[in-house]
């Protein structure tokens, strides 16, 4: 009867002494405030880092669907003319913008007579560059935000790991001032601090997912302007050959 008792006395714990709440909410309302900000930051890029994906699948879908469509009309068989002047009226995409590029330059070329005689070889290598260059500059607009999924994949961890390391050395100091060293003084303290690694998890692994994905998906866009830039030029060094 009395073992009985005892065990009561150890099972409730003390008059006005509220038990620890493990869930998530309590344990980061219980955390340290350096550890609580590093929660909160990794929160912030957590939420900031799935924008960024949610914009990157909607964008790459976008642009191949309608890098389908323009292909279908380049390939059409129609004037080359009319396309350029139906689709440079409003360039949404790096594949039309691309075109519109290489027409350019080629019409003014064209309107300066550019084109005749021993200035050919200039007029496709001008036509070439503008277009690289278009692709460049359209391509680094397609990839705008990916190192925030990189630094995120590479560092997110370790951001929990020092929120966790912290909190850690917080409990070993709250032992120390208290001289208890029983599992109901350690187990909130590392619970809270080991949170941090969590959430860092968190970040760190779909973003590394992500990365990986729309890197592999940006390079095949990128081959694919690459791909109907050539076959563009060559389109207009045919002609160029055709006026010889």
């Amino acid at each position: 009867m009395d073992s009985k008792a005892v065990d009561a006395t150890q099972i409730v714990p003390p008059a006005g002494m509220a038990p620890n709440d493990f869930s998530v909410i309590g344990l980061f309302m219980q955390a340290d405030n350096v550890v609580k900000a590093i929660m909160i930051g990794l929160l912030v890029w957590s939420i900031f880092s799935l924008a960024i994906m949610f914009e990157k699948w909607v964008r790459l879908r976008t642009l191949n669907a309608r890098g389908d469509r323009f292909e279908d009309a380049f390939w059409s068989g129609g004037s080359l003319d009319t396309l350029y002047e139906r689709v440079a009226k409003k360039v949404r995409d790096p594949m039309v913008a691309t075109f519109v590029a290489g027409m350019r330059e080629w019409k003014l070329a064209s309107e300066r007579g550019g084109s005749n005689g021993g200035l050919h070889g200039n007029l496709q290598q001008r036509v070439d560059r503008v277009m690289a260059v278009t692709i460049g500059r359209e391509m680094a607009q397609v990839e705008k935000y990916m190192n925030v999924l990189a630094t995120a994949g590479s560092t997110a961890t370790f951001v929990g790991l020092a929120g966790t390391v912290y909190g850690i050395m917080s409990s070993f100091t709250s032992i120390a001032s208290q001289q208890n060293t029983s599992l109901a003084v350690v187990a909130p303290g590392i619970a809270e601090a080991l949170l941090s690694t969590l959430l860092g998890l968190v970040v760190a692994i779909p973003a590394v997912m992500a990365y990986n994905k729309f890197a592999s998906d940006i390079g095949r866009y990128g081959e694919r302007l690459d791909g109907f830039s050539a076959e563009f030029s060559a389109i207009l060094s045919r002609h160029l050959e055709g006026k010889d």
